[in-house]
């Protein structure tokens, strides 16, 4: 299949709550990048992590060809996690195209929240 999307994205929003009403790991808030690949060849992505406070953070990861990855900013730990309770946005830039979805889960109420966009592609 011929290679679809861009190769740079950002998401600007951006929080993790350190609460949740849940601890079933399906139902704990998180952020998630849902990151498809449908080329083929692995893509080797790089999020870019900005705070408004310090210096921004880099992680990798790759989606390898024809697959897709949800990933949750809360598993990111290499070089450090990201912090709960704290605002950030997040460029990814990939050496072949993607289509990059945010979806945040906030469960800090019983009343579970679920919000979800396409990123904002440039590249």
């Amino acid at each position: 299949m011929q290679p679809i999307g861009r190769k740079r994205w950002s998401i600007a929003e951006g929080y993790i709550p350190s609460q949740s009403s849940f601890s079933d790991r399906a139902l704990v808030s998180h952020e998630t990048a849902c990151i498809l690949n449908a080329g083929d060849q692995d893509a080797h992505v790089s999020i870019t992590v900005f705070f408004a406070d310090r210096e921004p953070v880099v992680y990798r990861v790759t989606v390898s060809a024809r697959r897709t990855l949800h990933l949750r900013f809360n598993d990111l730990k290499d070089p450090e996690t990201v912090p709960r309770d704290t605002d950030f946005s997040s460029v990814f830039e990939s050496d072949v195209p993607i289509i990059v979805q945010h979806t945040r889960l906030d469960s800090r109420r019983a009343e579970v929240t679920l919000m979800s966009t396409t990123a904002y592609a440039d590249a």
